[in-house]
C-alpha cells in the first residue's frame, strides 16, 4: 500500500522535490513454495512474498508501518541506514525496542537526506527476516554526476531460502551432535524467485547499466560474475567509492554492490552472469553446495550464448574493499581515542551448532533494551555495571575516534559482521597468528572506503575505524543469523549522556514493553544500579583476551 504526499523543500535557492513515502506492511504468516520444492508457514507482508522493493529518492521521509498479525512481537531494521537522532527505529529487537505485540502496529520513520544506495529492510526479532520478512531499498540518488554515468538501472536480490523454518531448525541444531548432522541445504532465490525460472536482463548496445547486486541470505555466500565483461565497482553497502575495475563480486550475508557494466556494440552474442551459491564451512556436496545458477543477459533472441572457459577463482580479480577509495575522499580517521579488541569465542564446538560470544560472554537478551537503560539511569548509564553482562555493552564517548580489531581465530568457520549506527572505515585484515603464511593487508592510499557489512575470514582478524557522532545504542552482530542466534553480538552505548539530552522515545515503543511485560526503565533487571537480581547468570565462554582501552 503507497500514498504519497509532496513536501516543497528548498536548499541553496533551489526548488527541490521530496515526498513523504507511506508504506503499509501486513505482517503475517502464509503457507508457500518459493522454491518449487518444499512448502511452510513463511512470514510474509500483504499476503505477498517476495515482498516488494521499496523506492524512494534521496531526501525522501519513508514511513514504514507494520502491522503484527503474527503471534509473536515483530521488529523491522532498516539495514545500512544510520538512523541519525532516531536509534528508537533502529528495529533492533530488545535493543532498542521490545517489538510491536501481536495485534499492534507501530511506524518507522525513516530519513534519507543523507544517505542514498542500496540497502534493504528485514525483522530483527528472532528467526523472522530469515523466514521471509525482508525487502529490498533502493534511495535513489539526487547527485547529477553520478546519474550521469549510467543509462539504467536494475537491482538483483540473492536470497537463502530454507527448507523449514528456522527456529525449528536451529533448536535441533543446538543438541545434534556436529558427526551426527545431515546438512539440509537451502536454496536459491534471485529476484525473489526460484533461481532455475529467472527472466532474462536485457541489454541493449552502448548502454551502460548500474547492476545493484544484494544479498539478502542469511547464512550462505554468493559469488558473482559476468564473464566478457568488465564491472567498475562504485558502490560498497551505501558508500560512493571511485570507480574501480573487478571481474567478480563475492558477498557475504548482508553485503551489496553496485557495479556499471557498458554494454558490448554486437548483438552477435548473448551472456551468463554466473552465480555461485557457496559456504566454504560446509562440505563440498556436488548439486548442493557449491551450487550454480545462470541469469540470462539477452542482446538478441536468437543469439547464441558465448562460451568462455573456466577459470579458478585465485585467478579472477574480486571486488576488494581494502583497493577501494570513498569518493567522498574521507580521510583516515585519527588520532585513535579507544582500541577495542573482540576475539570470537565458541562453547560446544563438538555440536552442529555451538554457543558463540564476540568477547567474555555469550550475547543473550535481557528484560530492559539497553536503549531505555541508557535514557533512564542518568550519570550511571555512563558505566558498565547497569548494562548486564551478556549484553557485552561498550561504552563510546561523544566524537571519539574508536579502532575496532575483531579476531575469528577458527581456522574453519567464516562470518559477516553487520554494525547499525555506522558505516566503518576498513583499515587492515591479516591472520590472528602472526606465525601464519597470510599476508597483512591496508588500505590503499589515505582515505579508506567504508561500509557496514565485512567478512571475517577463517584464522583473520580485521581491523576498523568510527567516529562516534551518532549517538544511540547500536547493535553489532554476526549476519549469520544462527550465529546471532547463538551468542556472537555486542554493542555500542554510545554518548548516553547527549542521548539524554537530545532523544524522546516515541511513547508507543514504551507501552509496547509494558504489554509485553518488560519494565521499561532503570538497569538491564529493572532495577537500581548494578544489582541485576532476577536475570539468568551470563554464560562465559573462555578464549583469546579481550581488551579496551583509551576512553
Amino acid at each position: 500500500m503507497l500514498d504519497f504526499t509532496l513536501l516543497i523543500l528548498f536548499a541553496g535557492g533551489l526548488q527541490a522535490l521530496a515526498a513523504r513515502v507511506q508504506v503499509t506492511w501486513d505482517v503475517g504468516y502464509l503457507n508457500i513454495s518459493r522454491d518449487g520444492f518444499s512448502t511452510w508457514q513463511a512470514i510474509g507482508a500483504n499476503g505477498k512474498l517476495p515482498i516488494p522493493p521499496i523506492y524512494v529518492t534521496q531526501g525522501d521521509v519513508l514511513e514504514l508501518t507494520a502491522i503484527n498479525h503474527l503471534d509473536k512481537p515483530v521488529t523491522l531494521h532498516t539495514h545500512g541506514l544510520f538512523q541519525r537522532n532516531s536509534t528508537y527505529y533502529d528495529g533492533a529487537g530488545m535493543v532498542t525496542e521490545c517489538g510491536i505485540p501481536p495485534g499492534s502496529q507501530f511506524t518507522y520513520i525513516i530519513e534519507t537526506r543523507d544517505q542514498s544506495g542500496t540497502y534493504w529492510i528485514h525483522s530483527h526479532y528472532g528467526m523472522e527476516g530469515i523466514d521471509g520478512l525482508r525487502a529490498a531499498l533502493v534511495i535513489r540518488d539526487q547527485d547529477p554526476q553520478l546519474l550521469d554515468e549510467y543509462d539504467e538501472d536494475v537491482l538483483l536480490t540473492l536470497e537463502d531460502w530454507a527448507q523449514a523454518p528456522l527456529n525449528s531448525m536451529v533448536d535441533m541444531l543446538k543438541i545434534t551432535p556436529l558427526v551426527n548432522l545431515i546438512p539440509n541445504h537451502p536454496s536459491v532465490l534471485i529476484n525473489g524467485i526460484n533461481a532455475n525460472i529467472l527472466q532474462p536482463i536485457r541489454f541493449t548496445p552502448g548502454r551502460r547499466y548500474r547492476l545493484r547486486v544484494l544479498s539478502m541470505s542469511f547464512t550462505y555466500w554468493f559469488k558473482v560474475r559476468l564473464p566478457g565483461h568488465t564491472m567498475q565497482v562504485i558502490e560498497a553497502d551505501g558508500i560512493y567509492s571511485r570507480p574501480s575495475a573487478a571481474d567478480g563480486l563475492n558477498l557475504g550475508p548482508g553485503q551489496r554492490y553496485s557495479v556499471i557494466i557498458t554494454a558490448h556494440e554486437s548483438l552477435d552474442y548473448n551472456y551468463a552472469l554466473n552465480v555461485t551459491f557457496y559456504s566454504d564451512f560446509i562440505p563440498r556436496i556436488p548439486g548442493l553446495t557449491p551450487r550454480y545458477h545462470k541469469v540470462p543477459i539477452v542482446y538478441h533472441d536468437n543469439a547464441p550464448v558465448k562460451a568462455f572457459p573456466l577459470i579458478e577463482d585465485h585467478e579472477v580479480k574480486w571486488a576488494d574493499e581494502l583497493a577501494m577509495e570513498p569518493r567522498d575522499e574521507q580521510m583516515l580517521l585519527e588520532p585513535v581515542d579507544q582500541r577495542i579488541v573482540r576475539n570470537i569465542k565458541v562453547l560446544n564446538k563438538e555440536m552442529a551448532l555451538p554457543i558463540h560470544a564476540f568477547g567474555d560472554y555469550a550475547y543473550d537478551p535481557v528484560p530492559v533494551p539497553p536503549l531505555l537503560t541508557a535514557l533512564t539511569t542518568g550519570n550511571m548509564a555512563l558505566s558498565p555495571s547497569v548494562y548486564a553482562p551478556q549484553l557485552n555493552a561498550i561504552i563510546l564517548q561523544h566524537n571519539h575516534v574508536v579502532e575496532l580489531e575483531l579476531c575469528n581465530p577458527d581456522s574453519i568457520i567464516v562470518h559477516t559482521y553487520h554494525s547499525h549506527g555506522h558505516a566503518f572505515q576498513v583499515v587492515e585484515s591479516g591472520p590472528v597468528n602472526k606465525n601464519s603464511s597470510i599476508p597483512v593487508k591496508q588500505f590503499k592510499g589515505r582515505q579508506p572506503m567504508r561500509r557496514d557489512t565485512i567478512t571475517l575470514a577463517a584464522g583473520q582478524y580485521v581491523r576498523l575505524r568510527i567516529r562516534a557522532d551518532n549517538p544511540g545504542v547500536w547493535f553489532q552482530h554476526c549476519h549469520q543469523e544462527q550465529h546471532n542466534y547463538s551468542g556472537l553480538a555486542f554493542m555500542f552505548i554510545e554518548a548516553p549522556d547527549v542521548m539524554q539530552r537530545t532523544l524522546r522515545v516515541p511513547q508507543e515503543v514504551v507501552n509496547f514493553c509494558r504489554m509485553l511485560g518488560h519494565p521499561t526503565h532503570g538497569n538491564s533487571a529493572g532495577r537500581i544500579g548494578s544489582d541485576m537480581t532476577g536475570i539468568k547468570p551470563p554464560l562465559k565462554i573462555l578464549g583469546l583476551t579481550d581488551s579496551i582501552s583509551g576512553s
